[in-house]
């Protein structure tokens, strides 16, 4: 399994590229410290596997996972973080990343982990696997009567907006899969937040996905064959 790193605190980074480079089966073929260096040299050296540090912002760390993702999916991406966060979880997996391990994990751990993503299976901390189960729980469940109300007030347009809200996609990839301007996004988003008694995006993100209204494939390839005038 070929590695790359990247990382921006040189001790951790270097301690953990010497410890992969003692299994018979790992090989640190890079390490980079920061997440546009990463992904530069993601594309160059062309790893099986990108193990990331939640670099502050850590939008940079998501944005690095989407576009090794967009770019290459059969790069297995694994984020590395300090402290357990659901939000960042959740954007990680919806981004491409296939794993979340803390690095107060044992050495042990972390290479069972990365030898079960090598056999096709996620890399989780055990702790993340439960927040994982308790959120498809979540997704599953029936939608109660005053939700349900709640969600009638929305417009056919104004749910399609609020799946891919989902997929914490921005303004400008919203309009570009609905074929409609950003400015029409921004309204429909503030209608859903209004008609909702949300506060912002996240809120309005979470509450879709405790009702299971997520985009599929084949979502996707409806809204993209979708008339303007279905906005109106």
């Amino acid at each position: 399994m070929k590695i790359l790193i990247i990382d921006n605190h040189v001790l951790f980074r270097e301690g953990l590229a010497s410890l992969l480079d003692s299994q018979p089966d790992m090989e640190v073929i890079g390490e980079a410290k920061s997440a546009d260096d990463g992904v530069a040299e993601t594309f160059e050296l062309k790893p099986d596997l990108v193990l990331i540090d939640v670099i502050s912002p850590k939008d940079e760390s998501i944005m690095a996972v989407k576009s090794i993702h967009r770019q290459n999916p059969d790069i297995k991406v694994v984020i590395l973080a300090n402290h357990k966060s659901d939000d960042l979880l959740f954007a990680a997996l919806r981004a491409g990343a296939m794993g979340y391990l803390l690095k107060n994990s044992s050495f042990e751990n972390v290479i069972a982990s990365l030898r079960a993503l090598d056999r096709g299976e996620a890399a989780l901390s055990r702790s993340m696997t439960r927040s994982v189960v308790e959120e498809f729980a979540r997704l599953g469940g029936e939608t109660t009567s005053h939700e349900q109300e709640e969600l009638d007030k929305l417009t056919v347009r104004e749910v399609d907006v609020l799946k891919l809200l989902t997929t914490d996609a921005t303004n400008r990839e919203i309009a570009e899969n609905l074929f409609i301007t950003e400015n029409t996004v921004k309204i429909h988003v503030s209608n859903i937040l209004e008609k909702l008694n949300l506060r912002n995006r996240r809120e309005a993100a979470n509450y879709a996905r405790r009702q299971g209204l997520v985009p599929t494939p084949d979502d996707l390839r409806s809204y993209q064959s979708s008339e303007l005038n279905n906005d109106r």
